[in-house]
């Protein structure tokens, strides 16, 4: 079966594979570009989640402005500076801080979430739901699936991708690992708004 050499090129552009392998994942996917967009995305993120052992300690601080009225600073780091000048890094960079701007996440990861913020938050699912009269048989397993959803609301790396919601900020970041052959750690981050109070 020929394969388009567009289809090839795009392939690799997507997913930052050489053209060989490329080629190799839309014959094995019967020339399908989206199922062998999946299988690839699939390789570079195992990939990538390899290469989250490695030191990321190069890399920028990025920012953005909306409108003069919302700026957000994040520090994104990388392996190397190669990396961190390279204009695929820089754009993702970007796009995290414009995300933050839109989602204004309070914490970075359920890792950094307070004890006592935790705590808080479990105390009032609960209360709800006994409020509601849910049975006490299953009030846990309400109040461990309403804890994920309301601090993957809260967390920058849980969040829906504002450019592409299908997808978390963690899986965009992730993608970019697997783009550019290195371990990508967004480290923190910090918004203001204008007039908002602490």
């Amino acid at each position: 079966m020929a394969i388009d050499i567009g289809q090839i090129k795009r392939l690799k552009d997507l997913t930052g594979v050489g053209l060989t392998d490329a080629k190799a994942a839309l014959e094995s996917a019967g020339g399908d570009f989206d199922k062998a967009l999946k299988e690839m995305r699939t390789k570079g993120l195992t990939k990538a989640e390899k290469r989250g052992e490695r030191q990321a300690r190069a890399g920028i601080i990025g920012s953005y402005n909306h409108d003069q009225r919302i700026g957000v600073i994040v520090e994104v780091n990388c392996e190397t500076d190669f990396v961190a000048r390279n204009e695929l890094f820089t754009n993702m960079v970007k796009d995290v801080a414009m995300h933050i701007a839109a989602a204004n996440p309070q914490y970075l990861s359920r890792d950094d979430v307070p004890a006592e913020d935790l705590k808080q938050a479990e105390e009032e699912i609960r209360q709800r739901a006994e409020l509601e009269g849910k049975p006490k048989t299953i009030i846990d397993k309400i109040v461990s699936g309403q804890l994920e959803k309301y601090f993957a609301e809260r967390c920058l790396l849980s969040q829906p991708f504002i450019k592409n919601p299908d997808i978390t900020v963690s899986d965009y970041v992730k993608e970019h690992n697997a783009r550019l052959g290195e371990n990508i750690v967004v480290r923190r981050f910090y918004r203001l708004a204008l007039g908002e109070t602490e």
